[in-house]
């Protein structure tokens, strides 16, 4: 009987090892998810910080390189014009 009572013992203990380890785990896997839903946050304002730069270089590209802009910045810093006829050339 004493050999059952033992055993009986040994697996309680098991047992209620088993459940703190359990708990532990659980409170572990609760605080990596809650700190990585944090960082994710985090990565998501910065993506949208990020995607709204890329909006406003967008536009500051697209004003930068109107035609009216480089025409305009041909003749007044190249010297740029259209040519007088007499530079013209026909190919055959």
């Amino acid at each position: 009987m004493n050999g059952r009572r033992n055993i009986k013992r040994l697996a309680e203990l098991a047992l209620g090892l088993a459940v703190v380890v359990s708990a532990i785990a659980t409170v572990y896997a609760k605080h990596e998810s809650r700190k990585l839903y944090s960082e994710l946050q985090v990565l998501q304002r910065e993506r949208d910080r990020l995607e709204m730069e890329w909006g406003q270089l967008q536009i500051e590209q697209s004003a930068w390189s109107t035609h009216a802009r480089v025409e305009r910045m041909a003749r007044e810093e190249i010297g740029m014009g259209e040519p007088r006829p007499e530079q013209l050339r026909m190919l055959p």
